[in-house]
């Protein structure tokens, strides 16, 4: 089935330039405003960013250093446990040129607007919770104050589950986003710093508070850590793991690009640092779809893999957005339209078998579709049998599917910096949804390998018959096709994550 649907979309507008197109969702009851942008460091001018590839385990040999200095390159860092070299240069010919040279398996430009990059300046914005709706919410014994309005909770099992346990606070999700305001008062008590970085430049910067968002910058990273850990502390909500600790990895430019040196440094960062589980709310800028029949396209692809490999293989479960666009990633071909998002895209028809989307399409990454309020495939997220591993709260448009008293909103709630909370949906809610789920099993099974973590999360997963037909405008036509079973299937995977499950196998 193809899916040749533009970016904005009827309960879906994602700016262009925008990485937060798998991660945020701009219903019809959230406002969307120009938000004030942070202008990054100044580097060389008409300087890109590459990805040289070489042979992992050690660092760049003199002759491929030679080679990069010869075609005018820098080297910013290299990650030599993983044989990715993130470099500077000028020269437009710099990875064509490095691409010659013996010893180096693969090099692309991870951009195409000169450093720094340039965004449209558009940004949305989530639904800040009022202090008037806020006061007016009568929680239960046991409760924080305003859990009766995360329907959420209880759509996976999470309410039941607290009843059990919280999660190990040996336990730590990384949240690689666009920061996380740590000073957050339902954040504070189980925030990481010494898993926590800003890796937006492609290199380690450890200066204390680094990860979080700048005024200006999207709150998108500290609604997700919320929904993954916010404490249950007597205010505001709680997490769906509200026991663990939470990291905050910043990835994301002030312009909102998610681009691939800082994906590599994140993943990286979380393998070295005792990172459990990492969150990925987002795709890699500026490629929707990268495509391995392009030299540059492919050096990403191959750099990000080996991040995300190295850190499972260090312990880490890597969650993953499937996207928000209603594609269907197991089609035989996809219209993709923003690409490159920091260049003049076109609508180039791609393969999604030989085009992908990383994380999300990457080997061993956990990939999540999202749900609304009724339990059915939110109207924005992209499926796929093969392709969506579990299912998990999203939010939709409560015109859509609304949730029962007391919650008032289909969309998620989370926290916002400066001590506030406020409603998101978006393929990136249900994300840390299944983070969460995935902290609670390994604080049930601290030895546990990622492996065993990823079979249990899909073995305890509520299988999820097929929705069909899927009308979810109820306005007589079909919007998307389900395939599968209800063990498997393409809408909800293996199936809906079930926190209950996870602290009692």
């Amino acid at each position: 089935m193809t899916a040749p649907h533009s970016r904005s979309r009827r309960a879906l507008a994602i700016p262009a330039g925008m990485a937060l197109a798998t991660a945020l969702a701009f219903l019809p009851n959230v406002t969307a405003a120009a938000a004030p942008q942070t202008a990054p460091a100044a580097t060389d001018a008409g300087s890109l960013s590459y990805v040289v590839n070489v042979r992992p385990g050690h660092g760049p040999s003199v002759h491929v250093k030679k080679a990069i200095a010869e075609a005018g390159g820098t080297i910013v860092t290299s990650y030599d446990q993983i044989g990715v070299i993130v470099v500077h240069s000028s020269n437009a010919g710099f990875a064509k040129t490095l691409r010659e040279v013996p010893g180096v398996q693969s090099a692309g430009a991870t951009r195409n607007a000169p450093l720094p990059a340039q965004s449209t300046g558009d940004m949305g914005t989530p639904k800040v919770l009022g202090a008037e709706e806020a006061a007016a919410v009568q929680a239960a014994d046991g409760q924080d104050p305003l859990e009766p309005l995360q329907w959420d909770l209880p759509a996976i099992k999470a309410d039941k589950a607290h009843e059990k346990s919280l999660g190990s606070d040996k336990v730590t999700v990384a949240v690689l986003d666009t920061g996380v305001d740590d000073t957050h008062p339902d954040l504070a008590p189980n925030f990481d710093r010494a898993a926590s970085v800003n890796c937006v430049a492609g290199k380690p910067d450890t200066t204390d508070g680094a990860w979080r968002p700048a005024a200006g910058e999207s709150p998108h990273g500290t609604h997700v850590a919320g929904e993954i850990a916010a404490a249950k502390n007597g205010l505001g909500m709680t997490g769906v793991a509200p026991g663990v600790k939470v990291a905050g990895i910043k990835v994301a430019n002030p312009a909102g690009y998610f681009y691939t040196e800082a994906v590599v440094c994140g993943f990286v960062w979380a393998a070295e640092h005792g990172v459990d589980v990492t969150n990925n709310s987002y795709y890699t800028d500026p490629w929707y779809f990268n495509c391995t029949d392009d030299p540059d396209q492919k050096a990403l692809v191959e750099a990000v893999t080996r991040a995300s490999r190295y850190a499972e293989r260090k312990g880490a479960v890597n969650v993953a957005a499937a996207g928000n666009e209603s594609y269907d990633l197991a089609a035989d071909s996809i219209t993709d339209p923003v690409s490159p998002n920091d260049a003049t895209p076109s609508d180039r028809v791609i393969d999604p078998s030989e085009c992908f989307d990383i994380p999300t399409q990457l080997p061993g990454v956990v990939t999540v579709s999202a749900t609304g309020a009724k339990g059915v495939k939110s109207s924005f997220s992209n499926y796929g049998l093969g392709v969506i591993d579990i299912a998990a709260p999203g939010g939709d448009s409560t015109r859509y599917q609304t949730p029962a008293p007391p919650a008032t909103s289909g969309l998620i709630l989370g926290t916002l910096p400066g001590g506030k909370w406020g409603y998101m949906a978006g393929t990136s809610m249900a994300t840390p949804h299944v983070a969460g789920v995935a902290a609670l099993i390994k604080s049930t099974h601290p030895n546990a390998s990622p492996a065993l973590v990823k079979a249990l999360l899909y073995a305890e997963a509520d299988a999820t018959p097929c929705t069909d037909p899927y009308d979810i405008d109820a306005d007589g036509k079909v919007d998307a096709v389900c395939e599968g079973s209800k063990n498997r299937n393409g809408f909800y995977g293996w199936g809906t994550a079930d926190a209950l499950d996870a602290v009692t196998w």
